[in-house]
C-alpha cells in the first residue's frame, strides 16, 4: 500500500507521500503503487479498481474487491484512492450480495410479443440468435419507418451513458433520451449554467487534485451552501458527498436550503426551510438584498459580469416580506444567507437535482449562479469551478455518425430550442407520447432499454407509459435483474455483469481523474458488460464507428489524451489530468482562445443574450411552478399537501437493490414523511399505510400510490415528502411486482413547460387516506 503519511486525525493527515508520486509527458499525475492492480492476500485475491455500475451511482469510488473460489466475498473502500480515502456506502459494501443474487438472469431470452407480461413464457437463447435478432429487427423498421423509428432508454448516467450514445447515433436514430420527465436531472443545470456562463460550474472540493486538500494551489471554502441537494446520503456531478463534510471539519461555515431537516441541515449555520419550487425567488431575494447593501465584489462584477443592473432592477420586487410569504421562510434567513455569502470567501455551492425538478426551472438554477457571480465566487480556489474531463459523456460520444437529415428529426428540437442549441438528447415526453399514439407522421416502433427501470423509477404517469410501451412491436431490456419494466414489456432480455465481473473506466461526469474497473471474478452464466453488448451489436450496425476488437482496446482509445493504455491507467490509477484556476483570465475556456466566458459579451451574463436570441426570458424571471397552493389555490383546498417525491436513502440507488436483503432491511417499504399536525388533519397515523393521491398535472386524472406514514416534527406542516423507485421483487411477477400501488410517479404528467426542460417531481399536490383492508 502507499506510504501514508502519520498524523493525528483524518482531517489534519497529509494524502499521501510525494515521492510516490509521478508525472508523464502527457502531465497526467498518478500513483507508483507497491502493489499491482490484483495480488493475493491470504486466501483470498484482492483487485483494486473503481466501482462504478452495475449496481452502482453516480461516483465510482476506489474499491478492494476480495474474492475467494472465483466469488467476491467483501468489497472495502480503497484507502490509497484519494477520491473517497477508503470511505463507502452501505450499497458499495453489500454489493457482494448483489453480485452473488441468485434471481440475477444469466442468460439472453426471448418471448413472443403476446406473451408480455408471463412469467412462465420466457425461452433461454443463445447470444449469438439475440444479437441477430436485435440487428434483423431494428435494421428492417430503419429501412421501412427510418432510423428514428428505434428509440434508446438509457437511465440515471453512470460509465454506460457513452456507450449507448454511440451505439444509438451510429445505427442512425438521433432519438436517444434521458429516462427522467423532460431531463429533469444535472441537464437543467447545466443548460442554465451554458446560457448564463458558457460551462457547467462545480463545487471546488480539491477532487482535481492527487494529493487533495493538500495541494498549496488550493482553499477550502470559508463557506458551503447545500442547495436542494442531501450529500451525505445521495449525490450527483461526480462529487462524493464526504467532501462536504471534509470541508466542514477543515472549518467552512454551512448553508443548507431544503425543506426537510436532513442531516446536513440538523449541522448547518443556517437552515433555509424553504417551500419546494421557490428556489428562485429566494435567489431573487437575496441578489436585491445584495445589491440594495452592496454586498457584492464590485471590482469582478464590473470586469466580469454583464446586466447586474438589469437584474437588480428585475429583483426589487423580491423583499423579504414578499420572499418570506412566497418561499415559507423566516424574513431574517434572506438578510442571513446574504451576510454570510458576502463575508466569507471563497465560497462553493453544492446544487442538487431538487432545482431541476420543476417545470421551467432553467430560471432558478440562473438566479441562484448569479449569487456566486457577483461575490465573485467563480473560477478560485474553494468557489465554483471548470474541471477538465476525460469523454464528457453529458455530451455522447460518436455525434460525428449521425447524418445531419437524421438531426433534424430528432424528437424535441422542433418545438423546444434546448434540445436544438444546447441538448443532444431527444425530448423523452413527446416521445412518449409519441409512442402511445403511434402517429402516421412519426411512427415508433422499437425500444432499445438500457439500464434503466422506466415503469419504478425513471418514467412518470404510468396509465401512458405503459400504454407507449405496450405499443411497440419490439422492446430490448438489458439488465441484471427482471424488473417491472422488462417482466412487462421486453421481448429480448440480454443479461449483464455486475463491475466486479468486468473491465471498465472511470471518466466523464466533471471529473479530471481517470481510472478502470477491473475483473475481480469470472463473469457467470452467459452475461456480458454493457460495453461488450453495445461494441458487439456496434460493429454489427456500423464497423466504422466501433473499429475495436475487444473493450479494452475502445477504453485505451478513450483514454490516450492521459498518454497511457487501459493497462498502463489500471496498474498507475488513479491518474489526474492538469488543471489550473482562473481560466477565464487565460483563454481557457473559450473556443476562440480569447480571455473571459464563452458568451456573446465574454462575461458572465445575467442579462442572458443568448437567451434573448432564443426567444426566451433574458433575466431569470421566477414563475410559480404549475401545480402549488399559488398556482392552484383551489386545487390546494382539496389536496393539501405540498409532496416533493425522490428523497433519498442511502441504502437504495433509485430503483435499485430492492433485492439485497441487508440493505433492503434498512428501509423495507416505501414512506412518507410527514408532520405530525398534518398526519392528524387526515386522520392517520405514525406507522399506517396509506394511500398518497393527487392529480397527474393537468390531465383531469387523479392517481395513487402506497406508502407508510413517518413523521418528521421539523418539516413544515404544509409539506410531505417521499422516496421513489419502488417495486417489490418478492412480489407476483404478473403483476409487475406492485409497482403500480407503489410508484409515487404516478401522481406525475409528461407535461412540457416552455423550454422543454424539467418536469415537477418536487413540487405536486397531495392528500393522504388510510388504506382499507383488502387493498
Amino acid at each position: 500500500m502507499a506510504k501514508h503519511l502519520d498524523s493525528p486525525t483524518f482531517y489534519d493527515r497529509k494524502v499521501v507521500d510525494p515521492s510516490i508520486l509521478k508525472v508523464n509527458d502527457a502531465g497526467l499525475t498518478y500513483y507508483d503503487h507497491e502493489k499491482p492492480w490484483q495480488y493475493q492476500e491470504g486466501e483470498c485475491t484482492v483487485t483494486r479498481g473503481s466501482a462504478w455500475s452495475a449496481p452502482g451511482c453516480h461516483l465510482g469510488c476506489g474499491v478492494l474487491i476480495y474474492a475467494k473460489d472465483g466469488k467476491v466475498v467483501k468489497v472495502e473502500g480503497d484507502p490509497e484512492n484519494p477520491y473517497n480515502y477508503g470511505r463507502l456506502c452501505p450499497r458499495c459494501v453489500a454489493v457482494s450480495g448483489v453480485v452473488n443474487d441468485e434471481s440475477r438472469i444469466l442468460y439472453p431470452m426471448k418471448r413472443a410479443r403476446e406473451d408480455r407480461g408471463k412469467a412462465d413464457a420466457w425461452k433461454r437463447i443463445s447470444w449469438d440468435e439475440a444479437l441477430d435478432t436485435v440487428e434483423q429487427r431494428f435494421n428492417e423498421y430503419k429501412e421501412q419507418f427510418g432510423a428514428e423509428s428505434v428509440v434508446f432508454f438509457q437511465g440515471t448516467g453512470r460509465d454506460i451513458a457513452a456507450y449507448i450514445t454511440r451505439l444509438a447515433w451510429s445505427f442512425g436514430s438521433p432519438n436517444y433520451v434521458f429516462s427522467l420527465s423532460n431531463v429533469a436531472c444535472f441537464g437543467p443545470r447545466i443548460c442554465s449554467s451554458m446560457m448564463t456562463a458558457g460551462n457547467f460550474f462545480l463545487a471546488d472540493y480539491s477532487q482535481q487534485f492527487i494529493d487533495r486538500y493538500d495541494n498549496p494551489e488550493y482553499e477550502v471554502p470559508a463557506l458551503t451552501v447545500v442547495w436542494g441537494n442531501n450529500p451525505v446520503v445521495a449525490n450527483s456531478d461526480g462529487a462524493l458527498g464526504a467532501w462536504t463534510t471534509d470541508v466542514l471539519m477543515r472549518g467552512s461555515k454551512l448553508i443548507v436550503v431544503d425543506p426537510r431537516l436532513t442531516w446536513m441541515a440538523a449541522h448547518a449555520d443556517l437552515w433555509v426551510r424553504i417551500r419546494p419550487g421557490s428556489d428562485g425567488a429566494f435567489a431573487l431575494g437575496v441578489f436585491n438584498y445584495m445589491a440594495q447593501n452592496g454586498l457584492y465584489d464590485k471590482d469582478f462584477v464590473e470586469k466580469w459580469v454583464f446586466g447586474f443592473e438589469q437584474q437588480a432592477e428585475l429583483a426589487e420586487e423580491w423583499t423579504p416580506e414578499r420572499v418570506a410569504e412566497v418561499c415559507w421562510v423566516e424574513e431574517d434567513d434572506v438578510a442571513k444567507f446574504a451576510h454570510m455569502l458576502y463575508e466569507n470567501s471563497p465560497a462553493a455551492l453544492q446544487w442538487g437535482v431538487a432545482l431541476d425538478q420543476r417545470i421551467d426551472c432553467i430560471n432558478a438554477s440562473r438566479a441562484v449562479l448569479s449569487l456566486w457571480a457577483i461575490t465573485g465566487n467563480i473560477e478560485k480556489p474553494g468557489s465554483m469551478v471548470v474541471g477538465p474531463e476525460l469523454l464528457k459523456y453529458i455530451t455522447g460520444w460518436g455525434r460525428e455518425f449521425l447524418s445531419y437529415d437524421a438531426e433534424d428529426r430528432r424528437i424535441g428540437t422542433e418545438d423546444f430550442i434546448f434540445y436544438k442549441v444546447a441538448l443532444q438528447v431527444a425530448n423523452i415526453n413527446q416521445m412518449i407520447h409519441y409512442m402511445a399514439e403511434q402517429r402516421d407522421d412519426y411512427p415508433i416502433k422499437a425500444a432499445w432499454i438500457q439500464t434503466v427501470n422506466e415503469i419504478a423509477c425513471g418514467g412518470v404517469d404510468n396509465e401512458i407509459t405503459m400504454k407507449a410501451l405496450g405499443q411497440m412491436e419490439f422492446n430490448v431490456v438489458v439488465d441484471l435483474f427482471m424488473t417491472p419494466t422488462a417482466q412487462g414489456f421486453a421481448d429480448l432480455f440480454l443479461p449483464v455483469t455486475t463491475y466486479p465481473e468486468r473491465n471498465g473506466i472511470r471518466v466523464g461526469d466533471n471529473m479530471q481523474r481517470g481510472e478502470t474497473i477491473n475483473k475481480a471474478v469470472p463473469a457467470p452464466g452467459e452475461t456480458k458488460s454493457d460495453m461488450e453488448i453495445n461494441l458487439e451489436l456496434g460493429r454489427r450496425f456500423n464497423p466504422e464507428a466501433w473499429p475495436w476488437e475487444t473493450v479494452e482496446e475502445m477504453f485505451s482509445f478513450i483514454l490516450s489524451e492521459t498518454g497511457m493504455d487501459f493497462e498502463g491507467v489500471r496498474e498507475n490509477a488513479p491518474g489526474y489530468l492538469p488543471f489550473s484556476y482562473y481560466k477565464h483570465e487565460k483563454g481557457l475556456l473559450r473556443q476562440d482562445g480569447n480571455i473571459g466566458f464563452e458568451t456573446p459579451s465574454g462575461r458572465i451574463e445575467l442579462y442572458s443574450q443568448t437567451m434573448e436570441f432564443l426567444g426566451l426570458d433574458p433575466l431569470p424571471v421566477y414563475e410559480e411552478p404549475t401545480m402549488t397552493p399559488f398556482s392552484q389555490p383551489e386545487l390546494y383546498e382539496e389536496y393539501p399537501l405540498v409532496l416533493a417525491t425522490g428523497a433519498r436513502r442511502d441504502n437504495t440507488f433509485h430503483s435499485e437493490n430492492r433485492n439485497e436483503p441487508h440493505l433492503r432491511a434498512i428501509h423495507p417499504e416505501p414512506g412518507i414523511q410527514m408532520h405530525p399536525e398534518a398526519a392528524a388533519r387526515f386522520g392517520v397515523k405514525e406507522g399506517q399505510w396509506v394511500w398518497v393521491e393527487g392529480p397527474v398535472g393537468t390531465t383531469g386524472r387523479t392517481a395513487r400510490a402506497k406508502r407508510i406514514v413517518e413523521f418528521a416534527p421539523d418539516q413544515d406542516p404544509r409539506f410531505a415528502s417521499t422516496d421513489h423507485g419502488w417495486w417489490r421483487p418478492e412480489a407476483d411477477p404478473e403483476n409487475l411486482y406492485d409497482v403500480n400501488e407503489l410508484n409515487i410517479n404516478n401522481l406525475i404528467s409528461w407535461e412540457t413547460g416552455k423550454t422543454g426542460v424539467g418536469a415537477n417531481y418536487k413540487c405536486i399536490l397531495c392528500k393522504v387516506y388510510p388504506v382499507k383492508d383488502g387493498e
